[in-house]
């Protein structure tokens, strides 16, 4: 049976939040994702959207300055 997941393919994580933009998800929760039982995979995704919605109603940060 086939891991369910939001991944779009657009794996950037923003600097200000730390979430993927495109799934919402923080970098953790990528590397745990394969580990995680269908209904903890299930209860993560459900909140997503709301991730997703604040992050795009916050204001631009710029990227990190490199070291």
């Amino acid at each position: 049976m086939p891991v369910s997941t939001p991944c779009t393919k657009l794996c950037v994580l923003d600097p200000g939040t730390g979430l993927c933009e495109g799934c919402g998800r923080t970098r953790a929760e990528i590397a745990a994702w394969g580990g995680l039982s269908e209904a903890e995979r299930r209860r993560l995704m459900a909140r997503l959207p709301a991730r997703l919605a604040l992050r795009r109603r916050l204001p631009a940060r710029p990227a990190a300055e490199p070291a």
